[in-house]
C-alpha cells in the first residue's frame, strides 16, 4: 500500500478521538536544543477548534487493525473496514516532513492493538524515541498509552512524550463490560493511578527526569449507552479529583457500519456533547459541584439553555448580585461572565463604580448578563425577574445553532 493511502485510512481513524488539545506542554525551541521542531516561536501557532481541539497537530493512528472486538468502534475485530499500518519509520517521517512544510506542531499518535498491548506499546514508545534522540525533535508529541502496557513501557512513553492519555472509554463500569466486555475498568484506574503518580514524583523532584509535563487526559464516549449526564459528570468529577487529570473529552457516540444492536439506533443530539463541556467548565474553574449542574431530580442537562444559566434560573433568591460589592464566587456564578471578565471587573471596581457602559467596555454580553446584575445605574426590571419569561427569551434560537457558543 502506498504512504498516502496509509495517511488517508488512518487519519481518517484518528477523527473520533478528541483529546489532542496541546496545552500544558514544555517550552523547547529548536535553537536552545539545536534540533528541529519547537513549542512556540517564529513559525509556530497554536489553532484551536471552538470546543479546544488542538488542529496543528498530526494526528494519526499507527494501526487500525485491532485485536478488540468493542462495540462501540469503528475498528473493532469484526468491523468490515479498510486496514492499514505504517511502520515506525514512516511515522518519524511523515512527522518530520510535515514539520518542516510549517503543517504542524507536532504529533498526535493512538493506535488500534496488534498482537499484544505490550507489543503495540513499544512501537508507540519507539516512533518518540526516535523523534526526540535520533532526530532531536522538539515538537509537541502526545500518545495514547495502553493500560494493559507493561509499567515500564509507560514510564518510557513519559520520558518523552508531553502528555499521555488513557481513555475511559465509557462514563460507567456497566456501561464499558456491556459494550468493551474485553476491558477492564480496574485496569483503566490503575494505569490512570501510575500515571499520576509519576507526573507528581517529576514536578516534586527537579532532578527527576521530566514525565509528561503536560499530564495527562481521558475521553469517555457520550450516547452509546444508557449513562445519563449527571452520572457522566460524575465519573469526570472523580477523574479530577483521583487522578489529577488535566481535561476529560466527551465525543458524541457516531453510528458506525454494522453497528451491534447494543447501540442505539441514533447519535445523541451533538449540543449535549457541547452542554457536557461547558458543564465540565464549571466544574474545574467555577466552583460548582455536580449537585448543582444536575440534581439528582433532573439527570439530563437542558439542551435549549447552557448549564451556568440553567442554574442561575433554578436559584433566581441568589440573584441580582451588585458587580460593585459581590465577592468573586459570586461573580463567577453570573450567567455570561466568564473567569476573564470577572477579574477584569474586580480590578476595574479598585478604582471606580462600575456602570453598563464600563461591563460594555468589557466586552460583557449584556443581553445575558443584564437580568442578574445591579450596576450605578443599573437593577433588574421586575420581567427580567421572571424565570419563565428569562428560559423562552434565552432559548428562542435553536439549540443547534447554540453548539459552539462561548464558554459559561
Amino acid at each position: 500500500m502506498q504512504l498516502v493511502d496509509k495517511l488517508a485510512i488512518l487519519a481518517d481513524a484518528a477523527k473520533y478521538d478528541a483529546s489532542c488539545a496541546s496545552s500544558g506542554g514544555t517550552r523547547r525551541d529548536s535553537l536552545a536544543s539545536r534540533g528541529i521542531g519547537s513549542t512556540e516561536g517564529m513559525g509556530i501557532c497554536h489553532s484551536y477548534a471552538p470546543d479546544g481541539r488542538c488542529i496543528s497537530l498530526l494526528k494519526i493512528l499507527l494501526t487500525n487493525f485491532c485485536i478488540y472486538d468493542c462495540a462501540y468502534c469503528i475498528n473493532r475485530r469484526s468491523s468490515n473496514v479498510r486496514r492499514a499500518r505504517f511502520t515506525t519509520a514512516e511515522v518519524v517521517d511523515l512527522t518530520l516532513d510535515f514539520y518542516r512544510r510549517n503543517y504542524i506542531e507536532g504529533l498526535f499518535l493512538s493506535s488500534g492493538i496488534i498482537a499484544s498491548p505490550d507489543r503495540t506499546m513499544e512501537q508507540l514508545v519507539e516512533i518518540a524515541r526516535s523523534l526526540r534522540e535520533d532526530h532531536r525533535f522538539g515538537g509537541y508529541i502526545h500518545l495514547k498509552t495502553i493500560p494493559d502496557a507493561a509499567p515500564e513501557l509507560i514510564d518510557l512513553a513519559g520520558r518523552y512524550a508531553d502528555r499521555l492519555s488513557i481513555n475511559v472509554e465509557m462514563p460507567t463500569e456497566a456501561g464499558l463490560g456491556a459494550l468493551a466486555p474485553e476491558k477492564r475498568a480496574g485496569d483503566i484506574r490503575a494505569s490512570m493511578g501510575r500515571l499520576r503518580w509519576r507526573i507528581e514524583e517529576a514536578k516534586e523532584d527537579r532532578r527527576a527526569p521530566r514525565f509528561a509535563a503536560a499530564g495527562q487526559s481521558t475521553q469517555m464516549i457520550v450516547g452509546a449507552d444508557a449513562a445519563d449526564d449527571r452520572s457522566i459528570l460524575t465519573s469526570s468529577a472523580n477523574l479530577y479529583g483521583n487522578y489529577r487529570l488535566r481535561r476529560v473529552y466527551y465525543s458524541a457516540f457516531s453510528p458506525i457500519p454494522d453497528a451491534s444492536r447494543l447501540l442505539p439506533a441514533k447519535p445523541p443530539p451533538l449540543v449535549r456533547e457541547n452542554r457536557l463541556y461547558q458543564a465540565d467548565w464549571l466544574l474545574r474553574f467555577y466552583g460548582f459541584d455536580v449537585d448543582e449542574i444536575a440534581p439528582a431530580g433532573q439527570s439530563m442537562l437542558p439542551l435549549d439553555i447552557d448549564p451556568k444559566l440553567a442554574w442561575a434560573l433554578r436559584h433566581r433568591e441568589r440573584f441580582p448580585v451588585d458587580v460593585n460589592t459581590a465577592p468573586r464566587e459570586e461573580l463567577l456564578r453570573v450567567p455570561g461572565l466568564g473567569a476573564r471578565n470577572v477579574e477584569r471587573i474586580l480590578a476595574q471596581r479598585r478604582f471606580a463604580r462600575l456602570r453598563l457602559d464600563d461591563l460594555r467596555r468589557l466586552r460583557v454580553p449584556l443581553r445575558k448578563v443584564r437580568p442578574f446584575v445591579v450596576t450605578l445605574d443599573h437593577r433588574p426590571a421586575l420581567r427580567e425577574r421572571d424565570s419563565a419569561r428569562l428560559q423562552a427569551e434565552f432559548a428562542a434560537t435553536p439549540a443547534q445553532a447554540d453548539l459552539f457558543a462561548p464558554r459559561p
